[in-house]
């Protein structure tokens, strides 16, 4: 008895392993590009001890009658604040084998640090012109306005935090003096804190 041949093979069907590993290779390409073109080395726990030691100038200078050195107690801390950040930066990069002169980490510095410098330039013109009332608000914002800029170039989560810092300054600019102790220790305290704390756990520290 003969067997019959059939006109047209079967086309061969592709092993789901194949097209899974591809899928696999395709996320991580992706991955990486992302990596490559973002400074990853924010430090999340950095930012919680900014955080803290923001929370604790806050509670001093609401406990100072002085404005003068309430306004002391605020540039010891954002004196001390970018050296521990710094310090856990360089630490974490150094963990994860990350250059820190990589291109989006320049990118990085060069984005964040014009807002910081006209914020330091102000902060002397309002201190010696007497309106100190409105160095807290003038912080605020352009801080607010560094973290979106540099965040472009960082991990999505930090150009939320710089926007929130902005939106936390527009209050203080229309709010009592009274006020600016409490709303900088929700922006530099609470937001670094709340942000800091996600960006530790999804990005390595």
């Amino acid at each position: 008895m003969t067997s019959v041949t059939p006109l047209r093979r079967p086309q061969p069907v592709e092993p789901p392993a194949l097209h899974a590993r591809a899928m696999d290779n395709l996320a991580f390409i992706r991955d990486t590009m992302e990596a490559a073109g973002s400074f990853t080395a924010v430090s999340g726990w950095g930012m919680v001890a900014v955080g803290v030691l923001a929370t604790a100038a806050a509670v001093l200078a609401m406990l100072e009658p002085s404005v003068q050195r309430s306004l002391l107690i605020w540039l010891i801390a954002a004196a001390i604040a970018p050296v521990v950040n710094l310090w856990a930066i360089v630490r974490k990069a150094r963990a994860a084998k990350m250059p820190l002169l990589s291109g989006p980490a320049r990118k990085f510095v060069l984005s964040f640090s014009p807002p910081m410098i006209v914020g330091a330039l102000i902060t002397v013109f309002l201190y010696r012109a007497g309106f100190t009332s409105a160095i807290p608000a003038m912080w605020l914002l352009l801080y607010g306005t560094a973290v979106v800029a540099g965040g472009a170039f960082s991990v999505r989560i930090v150009p939320i935090m710089g926007f929130c810092f902005m939106v936390i300054g527009t209050v203080a600019l229309f709010s009592p003096a009274s006020w600016n102790d409490a709303l900088m220790g929700i922006a530099f305290g609470g937001l670094h804190i709340a942000f800091g704390v996600p960006i530790a756990r999804r990005h390595g520290g």
